[in-house]
C-alpha cells in the first residue's frame, strides 16, 4: 500500500509542481517520508531518519520535509512537536492533497497537518497511473473493520472504503495500454471489497477478479492482503474459473493456537484456517501459501507456540513474514499483561523463522525440473547481465538470455536449482 501511495505522490507532484526524483537527500527541495506504524521499531525509525534530515534543513532553510502514512495518522501534531522542522504531516487518506499541503507550507511559517479520513475522495483525485516494468499495484479499498486486538490499522487508515468497480477497471485499462501485464489488487483486507456504487454482496472481490482478467492485455492477476475470516467459497472457486489468477495467496494466520487467535480477536479458528488452505490446494495443486506470524503475544505459552510450529508443518508455507509482538497505541492488546520474556520471544522467533525457511526451501527444491510460464519483470538486482522473472506460483527465478526484448513477456523457464530466496532457471523457448 505504501509503495502504491508513494508512486502516486510522485505522479501528483510531478504534475502540480514539476518535481522530479533525485538520487540523494542532499539534492532535494522536498523530502517525503511515507511511514508504517504496524511495529514500534518502524515508528522509531521515522524519528531517527528525521533527525538525520534536520542537519540538511539547517544548511538549506528552504528545504521542505513531510511525513505521511500511518505514523503520521497516528501521531499527528505530536510529530511536529517532537520534530518542529517538519513542514507537512498527512495521513494515508490525504495523499491526494500533498501538492496543496506543500503549496501551503511555502506561504506560511507554521507546519501544515491533514490526517483526516475523507472517503473515496483520494481515489477520485489521483492522476492517471504510471508504472515501471510489466507489473502494477492497483488499490481497490482501504481501511479495516476487523479491529484485531493487536492491530493499529483501523485507527491509522480508518474504516473499510471500497472504490467502484468501474473506476478500478478504468485504471487497469489505462495501465494495460501502457504495457502492464500483471495487476496486483491492494487493500488492508481485500476480501471485504464491495463495489462502492452498488454495495451488493454478490459484487465482491471474486467478481472484480473476473472483470480484471477480462481486460485485454492483462494476463496475470493477484491480490493482497487477505483475511481468513472473509475468504469465502466464492473466492476459493474463482481459482477454478480464472486461469489468470496467480497460483499464490497471502493469507495471514498470526498464530496456530486457538487460545491466542481468540485473544487476538481474529474471528477464525485454526481448523477453519486449515480448511480454507486445503480447499485452495485441492483446486490449485502447487499453489504457494504465504502468511504473517506474531510471536510472543501476551499470554502465549510454549504449548501455544508449539501449535504455531505444528501449523507450519501442516500447511507448508512458501514465504512468510514473522515478527515479535509489538504493543501499539489504541489497541486493546496493549493493556494485556506481557507474560513472555524478551529472551523467550527472540528464541521463539528464531525457531519459527528457521522452520519457515526450511519449508520454503523444500518447496523450491520440489520445483526443480519443472518448466514454469514466468513473467520477466526486469534484470537481476545482483547481476544486470541476467533476467529476473516471477513463476506461476510467484517465486523469483533468475536466468540468462541474450534476447533483451524479454522484459514484460511471459516465457518458459526450466527450474534447475533451488536457493534460499530464489530459483535458478534456464530459458526454454522450445517449450
Amino acid at each position: 500500500m505504501n509503495e502504491y501511495d508513494s508512486d502516486r505522490m510522485q505522479d501528483l507532484l510531478n504534475l502540480s509542481h514539476g518535481f522530479e526524483t533525485v538520487e540523494s537527500a542532499e539534492e532535494a527541495d522536498l523530502i517525503l517520508l511515507n511511514t508504517c506504524s504496524i511495529r514500534e521499531k518502524a515508528q522509531e525509525k521515522v524519528f531517527h531518519q528525521l533527525g538525520r534530515w534536520k542537519k540538511l534543513k539547517e544548511k538549506n532553510p528552504d528545504l521542505k520535509i513531510g511525513v505521511g502514512g500511518c505514523v503520521a495518522s497516528q501521531e499527528g501534531a505530536k510529530i511536529t512537536k517532537r520534530a518542529p522542522y517538519v513542514d507537512l504531516v498527512f495521513g494515508p487518506q490525504t495523499v491526494h492533497r500533498v501538492p496543496t499541503l506543500y503549496e501551503n507550507t511555502t506561504k506560511k511559517d507554521s507546519s501544515v497537518i491533514d490526517i483526516s479520513f475523507p472517503k473515496t475522495e483520494k481515489f477520485e483525485n489521483l492522476p492517471e497511473p504510471t508504472s515501471d516494468g510489466p507489473s502494477a499495484f492497483v488499490s481497490i479499498m482501504e481501511g479495516c473493520n476487523k479491529y484485531c486486538s493487536f492491530c493499529v490499522v483501523p485507527h491509522t487508515r480508518g474504516n473499510e472504503i471500497s472504490r467502484s468497480l468501474e473506476s478500478i477497471i478504468e485504471e487497469i485499462i489505462s495501465l494495460s495500454l501502457k504495457g502492464i501485464r500483471e495487476i496486483v489488487l491492494l487493500g488492508q483486507n481485500v476480501n471485504s471489497y464491495r463495489d462502492s456504487k452498488l454495495k451488493t454482496k454478490g459484487l465482491g472481490l471474486s467478481n472484480l477478479i473476473r472483470a480484471v482478467a477480462d481486460v485485454e492485455g492483462i494476463d496475470r492477476v493477484s491480490f493482497t492482503t487477505s483475511h481468513p475470516f472473509e475468504f469465502g467459497q466464492d473466492l476459493i472457486d474463482i481459482y477454478t474459473e480464472v486461469p489468470e489468477l496467480i497460483s499464490h495467496v497471502h493469507l495471514p494466520v498470526q498464530s496456530g493456537s486457538n487460545t491466542i487467535l481468540k485473544a487476538m480477536r481474529r474471528r477464525h479458528t485454526r481448523d477453519e484456517y486449515i480448511e480454507t488452505i486445503n480447499k485452495l490446494k485441492e483446486i490449485r495443486p502447487g499453489i504457494s501459501i504465504s502468511s504473517d506470524f506474531i510471536v510472543g503475544f501476551p499470554g502465549e505459552t510454549e504449548e501455544d507456540f508449539q501449535d504455531t510450529l505444528d501449523l507450519t508443518d501442516e500447511v507448508e508455507y512458501d514465504e512468510s513474514f514473522s515478527f515479535i509482538y509489538s504493543p501499539r497505541p489504541n489497541t486493546t492488546a496493549k493493556d494485556l499483561e506481557d507474560t513472555v520474556s524478551p529472551q523467550e520471544k527472540k528464541e521463539r522467533l528464531d525457531r519459527l523463522q528457521t522452520k519457515l525457511e526450511q519449508s520454503a526451501l523444500s518447496i523450491s527444491r520440489r520445483m526443480v525440473g519443472e518448466v514454469s510460464n514466468s513473467l520477466v519483470t526486469g534484470v537481476s538486482k545482483k547481476d544486470p547481465g541476467e533476467f529476473q522473472a516471477r513463476t506461476e506460483n510467484n517465486k523469483v527465478v533468475i536466468f540468462s538470455c541474450d534476447d533483451q526484448n524479454l522484459i514484460g513477456n511471459f516465457v518458459p523457464v526450466e527450474i534447475v536449482e533451488a536457493k534460499t530466496k530464489s530459483l535458478r532457471g534456464i530459458y526454454r523457448p522450445e517449450c
